[in-house]
Order: structure tokens, then C-alpha cells, then sequence
């Protein structure tokens, strides 16, 4: 356990739930744990306990992606875990593969509506269809004008044509909006949707204050930040200031609020959290500053705050990432930006 892991509390130890198997949080409370093809090796999700237009059964949040090993996890789970009921509704905290992977196949096997935030489904939608500008293809053009330039990793990201329908096969036809400040019955709980911006378009939380218990979906997590990138889609975007000002949204929450994240373990200390995760923005942003003494592109400002071997899927989140913080830099005045006679985009210090 690492020194920031260590001011949290983990109230649940070691616990980890076995790939379809459930452990019991609370009562009508249970978690789930996926694996992932990805560095980032598991997901967890959550299964409430529902009862919806009349019956009885299991509310899910989050699905996974969509592959034969978790579509057997879930088998499992479906027929070991919760028998006969059934799932009721599906919730998505956001359009990621492995949030949004299996949302078709659970809906179309249970008859059962898909909950989310309109941001967040419509951009589901367009991923999933490949629509150009948020297609693999427009990473690539994006990159270059920052900088990317090594041969074989433009080969690789430029092949990377089906990345989000391969993991998002579909997307189901229909949804229900949540929205910010929405009390959402579930079974015997309700649960206060809390959105926030930077990492999603419009990432839904949820927070239940009977069982003090939050939802953090990818917003807060406890042993990593969560990627705050810019994307081809929004090349002028400042995704970092969304982000920041989104974490201000659970400074009303309960010391003691038992905080469910997307990966990694349950833990309480979720103000202690959100202090760490600032001060790792400001330190990434200071390193920033100091390298913009000299003009600098998204793709030279990796290895400063990456400083570990990426492979072709984590750089584009590394040059995403190091782009935000150039943008929250420069919408602020601090820097300067301007193009090279290459056409690459660089930042200085004004």
C-alpha cells in the first residue's frame, strides 16, 4: 500500500470478489468484479436491489465490456447470484466500453430499460457507429498536429479503426435521462444523481444518503486519477477545469460516505481523496509551467508526466492527458500557443 493509499480506510480489508461471484455490501447492495483486456485489469459493478413497474428483481450499474469472458461472468452471476430474479433496470455511470460493453445484450435479455445522462448515451451512440470525428481514424490527425510523430505508434493508432464498436457492439435504441440532482428510487433506497464533466460528457454518480454509501463510477477513485483528456471531437476543449470544478460537486457528502469506485477497492476518506487528487493536478501543472520555458507539444510533455513505457492504447490517453493540462493552462492565460512551420502546435510561457 502506497502513502496515499494509506490515508484512506478500507473497511471491506483484502476482499475481492471472484469473476462471477457477488459480494454483499449492504442489504439489497451487492459487487460485482469484471476483468478487463487492459492494463486497467477489472471493473467493478453493482447490483441493487429493485423493484420496477411491479416486480421484483436486481437493478445493475455498469455492464462491462462486451466479450465471451464477460458474458460468462455474468451468466454465472445471473444464474448463481440472483437465481430466478431478474434484472430490472440497467444503469450506466458513462459511454466508456467498460461501463456501456454489454448494455444491448442485458436489456435485450431481460426486456429492460437502459438509465443514463443524455450526454453520455448520445455519445454511446455516436462511438458506437463510428461516426467520423470520434471514429479511431480522427486520433490520429489530432496527435500529429501535437506532436505525435513516431513511426510506429502512428501506424498503430492509425489501425485502430473499430476500437469502441469491437468492446460496444451496440448500444440500446432506447433510454431513460437521468439528470443532475434526480432521487432515483430503487427498491427501498434512493439514490441522488450527481454528474460531472472532464473524464465523460456527463458522467452520472449516484448517492444513497440512508446507507451513506456513493457510487463513484470513474469521478473518484482511490488508487489512480481518472484520465482527463482531449479528444478529437472537442480539440479545444479545457476538460481538466471541468474536472476540478466536478470534484467541488461531493463536498456536501459525509466524511464517512463509503465510496464504490469503478476500480480498484471500496474505501472511506472520500474528502481525503479529493484533496490528493487536486494536489496531483496542481504538481502535474507545475511540471507543465516549468517545460513550457521553452515551447513544448502535448507529445514532449509525456515523458514528463509519464514516466513509465506506454503502449499504443495508453499514450493516447498519456497525449490526451498531457493536452488537458496545456489547455487548462492556456485557457487561463498562463501560456501561450502557437504553430510551428511543421504545423505542430506548441505552448510557451506568456
Amino acid at each position: 500500500m502506497n502513502q496515499l493509499e494509506s490515508q484512506l480506510d478500507y473497511p471491506l480489508g483484502d476482499l475481492l470478489p471472484a469473476p462471477g461471484a457477488l459480494a454483499e455490501l449492504a442489504p439489497g447492495l451487492q459487487w460485482l468484479r469484471m476483468p478487463l483486456p487492459f492494463a486497467l485489469d477489472h471493473i467493478n459493478l453493482w447490483l441493487l436491489r429493485d423493484r420496477f413497474d411491479g416486480r421484483s428483481g436486481w437493478a445493475s450499474v455498469d455492464c462491462g465490456v462486451a466479450n465471451d469472458t464477460t458474458r460468462a461472468n455474468w451468466d454465472q452471476v445471473l444464474a448463481d447470484g440472483i437465481g430466478s430474479a431478474p434484472l430490472l433496470r440497467v444503469f450506466a455511470t458513462h459511454c466508456h466500453p467498460d461501463h456501456m460493453g454489454l448494455s444491448d445484450w442485458l436489456c435485450r435479455r431481460f426486456d429492460a430499460p437502459l438509465w443514463m445522462t443524455t450526454g453520455e448515451y448520445a455519445f454511446a451512440r455516436m462511438m458506437a457507429a463510428a461516426l467520423p470525428g470520434v471514429d479511431g481514424p480522427a486520433a490520429l490527425p489530432h496527435f500529429q498536429r501535437h506532436g505525435l510523430a513516431d513511426p510506429e505508434l502512428v501506424a498503430r493508432i492509425g489501425e485502430r479503426r473499430n476500437y469502441y464498436p469491437s468492446l460496444v457492439p451496440a448500444v440500446p435504441h432506447a433510454y431513460t435521462r437521468m439528470q443532475d440532482g434526480d432521487l432515483i428510487a430503487v427498491g427501498e433506497q434512493h439514490w441522488r444523481v450527481i454528474t460531472g464533466f472532464g473524464h465523460s460528457p456527463e458522467h452520472a454518480s449516484l448517492y444513497c444518503e440512508a446507507l451513506k454509501v456513493l457510487i463513484s463510477g470513474d469521478m473518484v477513485l482511490p488508487r489512480i486519477s481518472t484520465n482527463v483528456s482531449v479528444f478529437a471531437v472537442e480539440p479545444e476543449g479545457n476538460p481538466l477545469a471541468q474536472y476540478l470544478d466536478s470534484l467541488g460537486k461531493f463536498a456536501g457528502l459525509p466524511s464517512d460516505t463509503l465510496v464504490l469506485p469503478s476500480h480498484g477497492r471500496p474505501f472511506r476518506g472520500l474528502h481525503i481523496r479529493i484533496a490528493q487528487l487536486r494536489e496531483h493536478h496542481a504538481a502535474r501543472l507545475a511540471e507543465v509551467i516549468e517545460a513550457c520555458r521553452e515551447p513544448q507539444s502535448a507529445a514532449d510533455i509525456v515523458p514528463i508526466m509519464f514516466r513509465r513505457k506506454l503502449d499504443a492504447h495508453q499514450l493516447t490517453f498519456a497525449l490526451g492527458e498531457a493536452l488537458a493540462h496545456l489547455h487548462y493552462l492556456w485557457h487561463a492565460g498562463t501560456v501561450q500557443r502557437s504553430a510551428g512551420a511543421d504545423g505542430v502546435l506548441r505552448f510557451h510561457l506568456t
